[in-house]
């Protein structure tokens, strides 16, 4: 399985600063500590994820579309992701 920070390609251009920053906007937030005491994550995650030492993980994923009401399709296009498959382990899934 590729790691997803590593991927190089001209359909897949990763950038989780867009979605932090839309999810600060939307939100009335001031900056990355307060994204991450509304995300209920330490502020290293952040940090972690804006400088790509760290990917957007599914429960984190999720938790954004639980404080933002945008969906986890929409989430992922804001930070570049616009592929129809994922894979989880052995499976692959379809995102329609």
């Amino acid at each position: 399985m590729a790691n997803l920070l590593d991927l190089k390609s001209d359909d897949f251009d990763y950038n989780p600063n867009n979605l932090l920053d839309t999810l600060i906007k939307q939100l009335n937030l001031k900056n990355d500590a307060a994204l991450s005491r509304a995300l209920e994550v330490a502020p290293p995650v952040i940090s972690k994820i804006r400088h790509h030492h760290l990917p957007v993980g599914a429960s984190l994923l999720i938790r954004m579309h639980e404080i933002s009401d945008l969906s986890i399709k929409d989430l992922r296009a804001l930070m570049g992701d616009r592929r129809e498959k994922f894979r989880i382990g052995d499976q692959v899934i379809r995102v329609d």
